[in-house]
Parts: C-alpha cells; structure tokens; sequence
C-alpha cells in the first residue's frame, strides 16, 4: 500500500504547487508573500495526505 501512495501522494503535491504558482501569477502576489503562500498550502496538504493515508491503513 506505502508503495502506492508514496508515489501518490509526491504527485499531488507537486501539481498542488504548479496550481500555486498559477495563482501567485494570476493574483500577482508579491514576491516576499509568497514563500509563505506555498508553505501554508503546503503544509495542508500534507496534512491532509497523511489523515487520508491513516483513514486508509486503519479502514
């Protein structure tokens, strides 16, 4: 299953921060806002990576 997801889970993050560097483009978000821009996506969408990987594992 980890041999799955882990794979999974490097691509969603990836094509998470090619939309969020569309978004900084289109909102023209400054340049010293946006390190915290990707960080706090992020950061969330790792989180949500994991609770989804243990609502699986533990299903």
């Amino acid at each position: 299953m980890i041999l799955f997801y882990i794979p999974f889970a490097a691509f969603i993050l990836f094509y998470i921060n090619q939309m969020t560097y569309r978004l900084c483009e289109q909102k023209e978000i400054p340049d010293d806002r946006q390190p915290k821009v990707y960080r706090t996506i992020n950061i969330l969408i790792t989180i949500l990576l994991i609770s989804s990987y243990v609502e699986i594992l533990f299903t």
